[in-house]
This record gives C-alpha cells, structure tokens and sequence, in this order.
C-alpha cells in the first residue's frame, strides 16, 4: 500500500505546483469548443449542457497516446476502474463507479452491443485504430437506453470521411512480436462521404495465466506464451437524399484468433455491429430519426485444438425518436425502443431468445442561469414484466465560472442468460438487479484551467454475485457504493496535464456472512495522471495509473496488491504526410495483477509509422 500512497501524493504534488506557476502565466478565455456529445441525452449536445459527468477522448488522443486497445485508453479516465485476464485479446472488465462490469451499456454508432449469454461488450475485440471518437458517461442512464445502464454509457464512433479523398496507412511493431497495420480511404462531398478501412494485428503474447489446478485461477499450470490476432474492416457510408434527409449505414467486423490457459484455451471470435440510420427534419424545430441495427458475438472455443463449444448471439435493435424544440429555452425527445437478443449454441438453454420494448421521453429545460432535465422510460421486458426508471438533473450558474448540478436517477439490469440457465451453473430464480443513484457536484474555470468534485451514492437491490459454496450466481439484498471524484485539468508551461482521484465505499450489505465486505475486484482509490505537449513538429507525454488494494472474490480472502504503472509516448510529424511515434508502457516493469493469478506486461514497447496526406 505504500507504493500507492507514494504516487498519490508525487501526483498531487505535481498538480499543486503547476497551479502556483500557471495562475501566473497562463489566461484562458474558456470559450474553446466543446466535442458534441450524445450519449448523456441522446440529443446533441455539448459536455457542460449535458448535467452529467462526461469524459470525451477524441482520435487525436488516441493517435497521440499510441494504445493497441480501448481498455488500454479507458485506464486513464476518471471513475473507471479496468481489470484484465492475461493480456491483448483477453476478457477486459470496466467497473465504473464501483456498479458491475455488466452494468456498463455500450454503443457503437447508435448501435447496443454485448452478450446475449455472458451480458458483457467485448470491447478488447475492438480495433482501436478505426475509433473516431469515445464518450464516457458517469451514472444510470436506464431512464434514456433500458437495462445495462446502471453504472454508466461507453459510446464509440467509428471514423466518418470527408473533404478530399484521401488514403491512410499505418505500421506498427513492438515487444512480444507485436505487428499491426492499417490501410484506408475516405473522403466526401456535400452530398455523400465514406470511411473504409481494413486492419490487423497480430502478437505472440505473454503467459497469460499462473493458475493452479483444483485452486484457482484458469485451475491449470500452462507456462507458454498466449496469442492474440485479428483482421477486421469498418465502413461507413453517408449521403443526403434530399435537403432534408439524411441516411447514414454504418459496418464493423472484427474476426479474432485468442489463446489463453485453461482446459478452454482457444477461441475463434467474430464481433460485428451494423446499423442503418434515416433522419429527417420535419421543420426547423422538429426532427425525426430511425435506426435499425443488428450485433453479434459468437465463439467457437477449443482445447488444445479440438473443437468444444459453439455460442453464437445476436442483438436487434430499432429506435424511432423525436426531437422536438418548444421554442428557445425549452425541448422535448419521445423514442420507441425495440430489442431481441438470440442464441444459437452448442449448449442447451431452456430459453434462447428474449425481447424488451420500450417507450422513453426526456423534457429538457434552459431558464436564465439554471438547467433541468427530466427524464422517464417505460420496458416491457418478454421476460420479467413492466419495469419503470426515471432520472431528474439541475444545473445553476453561481458566478465567476463556477457551477452546482444535483441528479438522481434509478435504473435496473436483467440477468444474463448465463445467469439464468447456464446448464450446472445457472439460477433460473434470479431477480432484475434495481438501482437508485443521488449525485452532487461543483465544476469551475479557473485562468489555469478547470477543476470538478462529484459526490454521488448507488444502491442496488438484488445485486447479481457469484456464490462460491452454491456454485451459481445469486441475488444480495443489497449493496451500497459511496464515492467521491476530483478532477483537475490545467495549461503549465506549454504542458497539458490531468488529474482524476476517486475515493470508492463499494459495500456489500447483505444478510448473510459477507455482509460489510468490500464488492469483488474493486479498487478503492484510483488515481491517474496524464501530461502530454505538442510544440513544432513534436509531441511528448506521459500518463501514470495508481490503484489501490481490491478483494478478488465476495468473502474478501484473496487479496490484490496496489499498484502504479507509468507510460511514456512521443512523436515527430517527418513532413504534411508522414508521422512517426514510439511508446514505452509500464516503463518501470511493474509486477501486478487486477484479476488472481493472470498477469498484465511487463515493461513494452511499441513503434509506429503512419502515412495521412
């Protein structure tokens, strides 16, 4: 725990004296652009309207960072916690502010994805290097998207063409015999645009896992180097049918090779996600929108070759919404929602498909200084009945760039059908998990930059855990998650940095033995450090992870050490077209481990040459 402490206060200590010498130096008009956002209201706006807490990391973030995957760029965001088993291409959980790693939605250009059967987005699968944009939302948003939304919303944009055409090429090579390339074309008009681009990646890896048979772990003693590849392919295609109409058809294909230890020890994974998109804008005030999508996930898994198991799911969705302004101050948004999850596998379920349809509206309100937005949703799910949710926010400016936002909001999760039937191991007895969230928190500008406190509390009834001694999931009464969030972000000396530190109470409060015990795999102080510079043709930066002890399972008697990692990046633009970069991750080779017994890298690298006219 010492070491953990130690970079909490050398972060603080940064941040303390980069605020002395920037007040000084540095002045801020604060009327720089802000990304548009539309994962917090489904409407587009920008991340102070929105009343909610929102993180945007953007393509040039991504580029200059120079991570292989999107876990790899999650590390770094405030109130996210990432546990990883074994490496590239391995299962990736997020915890965000302390809910369940399956209490995260995720959407990729409009669309929901994830497991019909294990509940989770695979988002390792991903290819990061076809990402435009991702935006984090912090709190339930159920009362805008239905089930999953309890802790939180990751929305992914692919990349959109436009201007000139244009092609894009990228090579990379690093530690562990890491190659990875990428080759693209895009471009647009006033009429039409595209995207497309095709990808690889390909690393012979590490040993995933250090498990011990009967005892834990992947319960298995396989000292070799776990691999990871994929090929996969984007497109997406824009046009203007009238002045008025727009369609927009987005693809993503990600086909993996991933190997890992246990008596399961290889898969053949597909993820894709689809969706068609037409708008139209009835009048100046009035738009209407409708989305049909479609993503599946399916695995063929093997033993030391020979073929075990087949899960193949897949999600329908379709959403119709309308946008409607009042007048200046005041809009409105109505939405159908329409979803059908399905399996086909190898392994018997009593059920294999279910669906859920849902009504939602949101009331957003801008009156002089203040801010309100109300929000209700309606699902009928095919198997647990009606469920209700609703969330309400206010904002106020309180002068010299400083604001108050108050929000609660209640949201709900229905169990997996791996939880439900899983054949041995499910519970077909299982109850929605229900959550209440109250947040508070005061944002401000300063001539250095700006700075934010979020206090909020979640309580889940019926949480979903794993019960050891049953051998299946089961239903706590109750947990409850206290947590508090600083972020400072400031301008010293030409450095950009950031400092996110969150304090996290995640309590179990059942009845029965573990009832006080700190929820599974959560780390209860996390802290990140990001400091990045451009000047010329130059870029450098740096980003260091702190996190505290965490428990591995519900009866709190595995322990996880804390940790700190630290990870450099640079690159040096050669002319208008060509760039090249190199990363050093974990440069102080640090041995730790998020998940018992599977391990993360030591010290890498990775170099890069990329081509962009």
């Amino acid at each position: 725990m010492k070491s953990y402490y130690f970079a909490i206060s050398f972060l603080l200590g940064i941040q303390l004296i980069g605020n002395q010498a920037m007040s000084a130096e540095v002045s801020t008009s604060g009327n720089e652009s802000e990304p548009v956002v539309v994962t917090a209201t489904r409407t587009a706006k920008t991340a102070e309207e929105t009343l909610s807490s929102v993180t945007v990391i953007t393509q040039e973030d991504i580029e200059q960072q120079q991570v292989t995957s999107i876990q790899e760029l999650l590390r770094s965001v405030a109130g996210l916690s990432v546990t990883n088993s074994g490496g590239e291409g391995k299962l990736s959980s997020i915890f965000i502010r302390g809910t369940e790693s399956d209490h995260l939605l995720v959407i990729v250009d409009g669309v929901k994805i994830g497991s019909a059967t294990a509940g989770l987005s695979a988002l390792q699968l991903i290819p990061v290097e076809l990402i435009e944009r991702i935006e984090i939302v912090r709190g339930p948003r159920s009362s805008l998207y239905g089930s999953e939304a309890i802790g939180g919303v990751i929305q992914i944009f692919t990349k959109k063409g436009k201007g000139e055409i244009r092609p894009a090429v990228n090579l990379s090579a690093g530690s562990f015999n890491t190659r990875k390339a990428l080759v693209g074309l895009s471009g647009g008009d006033e009429k039409t645009r595209f995207s497309i681009s095709a990808s690889s990646y390909d690393t012979r890896g590490f040993n995933a896992c250090e498990g011990e048979p009967l005892v834990g772990g992947c319960y298995a003693t396989e000292p070799d180097d776990d691999s990871y590849r994929y090929t996969s392919g984007s497109l997406s295609i824009g046009h203007q049918l009238t002045k008025k109409t727009q369609l927009d058809f987005n693809w993503l294909r990600s086909d993996a090779s991933i190997q890992y230890d246990g008596f399961y020890n290889q898969s053949e994974t597909i993820q894709q996600v689809s969706g068609i998109k037409l708008a139209h804008e009835v009048s100046s005030s009035w738009n209407l929108a409708l989305l049909v999508g479609q993503s599946k996930d399916e695995s063929d898994d093997y033993s030391n070759g020979v073929f075990l198991a087949q899960v193949n799911t897949s999600r329908d969705t379709a959403t119709l919404q309308s946008d409607l302004l009042l007048n200046n101050n005041s809009e409105l948004t109505l939405g159908i929602d329409y979803q059908d999850d399905h399996i086909d596998s190898t392994t018997v379920y009593d059920e294999t498909s279910r669906d859920n349809k849902g009504i939602f509206a949101q009331y957003i309100l801008a009156l002089g200084n203040q801010n309100l937005q109300v929000s209700a949703r309606q699902d009928d799910n095919e198997q647990f009945g009606n469920k209700s949710t609703g969330s309400v926010a206010w904002g106020m400016d309180v002068g010299n760039h400083k604001r108050l936002v108050a929000s609660y909001g209640t949201a709900f999760k229905a169990p997996t059908f791996n939880d439900l039937y899983y054949p041995g191991a499910g519970n077909p007895d299982l109850k929605p998990e229900e959550s209440s969230s109250i947040e508070v928190g005061i944002s401000g500008r300063e001539a250095w930059g700006k700075w934010s406190v979020n206090f909020y509390r979640t309580d889940i009834d019926e949480l979903i855990i794993y019960d050891v001694v049953a051998s299946m999931p089961e239903n706590i009464e109750k947990a409850a998650i206290n947590g508090v969030e600083f972020i400072v972000q400031s301008h010293m000396l030409t450095w950009d940095t950031q400092l996110n530190l969150s304090l996290l109470d995640p309590e179990n409060r059942s009845s029965n033995s573990n009832k006080g015990n700190v929820l599974p795999r959560r780390a209860r102080e996390t802290a990140q450090f990001v400091l990045s510079r451009k000047f010329g043709k130059y870029n450098l930066g740096g980003t260091i992870i702190a996190e505290g002890e965490r428990y591995d399972n519900a009866t709190n008697t595995v322990k996880l050490n804390s940790y700190y990692t630290a990870d450099i990046y640079g690159g040096y633009q050669l002319n208008s077209d060509w760039r090249c970069g190199a990363s050093i991750k974990n440069i102080l080779d640090e041995d730790y481990q998020t998940v018992a017994y599977y391990n993360h890298p030591g010290r890498h690298y990775l170099v890069s040459v990329s081509y962009q006219p």
